[in-house]
């Protein structure tokens, strides 16, 4: 073991504050990565101050790590030392369950290790995420980085990106599709920019005004205040698709009226309130409503891929670690354009 500096919080209602923690030697398929920059998401912010019930402390959080390859095991095939790489959600499943096999290790029957607040099965304590100097982590778990793209902006992908992203290949966008995003935050700035590089016809439905310019800017070819009554009236029934990403109770049935027949909406933001389905407005027009979790590690090197290709990163705020609390206060108040980034390098 090895001491790595980081921050963490002793309790939900305590500051994040510098802190020192363990982390295993690297073994023979393991990867040891500098963390050079860090991603904050709102699951970060929920499971800190335990508001989904269940956090261990002391945690360290972060699951959106971007950093360099320091060490590698003696069997280590995919990474050398000095190569950019990338640590999304989870470090580890039981690699053997049908869901495993077919590439949704998000789904492991046996239960997926995530990045941080979960119990490491190769070192015996918890898992402690990317606020923190460096970590080790199974190469199978590692993804490697296209070089073309900033590295701090490329962080949020492992989180934001792969969340998105996987729902709008699920369902096929592409050409001739018509595409809805509901919300402008970190997950919808980045369904609004992949989408649009999937060549489909893209709709933002906001309920801020301010949001129009900007939606624009990100890839939109149009945009719907969603409490305008008469701008959804003229959508109705006409989505091929829409990938909702509000995480606060709201009127889904609003949105699954819009769709078409076959239509699909896919939910990935997680309001902490259920939301009220009307029935009817699914057999109508054989709707599904559905959901979607990140996603496995070979869709995540291939969403890293397809934003290489595409010049695709998410827009940040690249912050000091020392400001980490205040972050967490302006998220929660949506004063991001539109993901926070830790620079690590401000940990020493």
């Amino acid at each position: 073991m090895y001491n790595a500096k980081a921050y963490s919080t002793p309790a939900a209602t305590a500051p994040l504050a510098p802190a020192t923690v363990q982390r295993r030697e690297p073994g023979p398929l393991d990867v040891q990565i500098q963390i050079l920059y860090c991603g904050i998401c709102h699951t970060d912010v929920h499971i800190v101050r335990n508001e989904w019930h269940g956090t261990t402390y002391p945690c360290v959080p972060g699951h959106e790590i971007l950093g360099r390859v320091v060490k590698v095991g003696a069997h280590v095939k995919k990474f050398k030392v000095g190569e950019l790489a990338a640590v999304g959600c989870m470090v580890d499943s039981c690699r053997a369950c049908e869901n495993c096999r077919d590439g949704f290790e998000q789904f492991c029957i046996a239960g997926s290790t995530f990045t941080y607040n979960a119990p490491d099965k190769k070192s015996g304590g918890l898992t402690y995420g990317g606020y923190s100097e460096s970590v080790v982590v199974d190469e199978a778990f590692v993804l490697r980085v296209p070089p073309n793209l900033d590295p701090a902006a490329t962080a949020p992908l492992l989180c934001a990106g792969i969340t998105t992203y996987s729902p709008l290949r699920r369902y096929e966008v592409g050409p001739g599709r018509k595409v809805g995003v509901v919300g402008l935050g970190g997950l919808g700035h980045m369904a609004v920019k992949l989408a649009r590089a999937f060549g489909t016809h893209v709709v933002v439905f906001t309920t801020s005004p301010g949001k129009t310019a900007d939606a624009l800017r990100l890839g939109a070819h149009e945009v719907v205040l969603s409490k305008d009554a008469d701008a959804m009236a003229k959508h109705l029934n006409s989505f091929h698709f829409i990938l909702d990403t509000v995480a606060a109770k709201h009127d889904i049935n609003a949105y699954l009226t819009l769709l078409r027949r076959d239509g699909v909406l896919t939910q990935v933001g997680v309001p902490a309130e259920p939301l009220d389905v009307q029935v009817f407005n699914l057999i109508t027009n054989r709707r599904s409503f559905t959901g979607s979790l990140i996603s496995g590690i070979a869709e995540t090197q291939e969403m890293l891929d397809f934003c290489g290709r595409h010049n695709i990163t998410s827009d940040i705020e690249l912050i000091p670690i020392q400001k980490i609390n205040e972050a967490y206060e302006r998220l929660v108040k949506n004063d991001v354009k539109y993901r926070f980034v830790i620079d690590m390098a401000t940990l020493k």
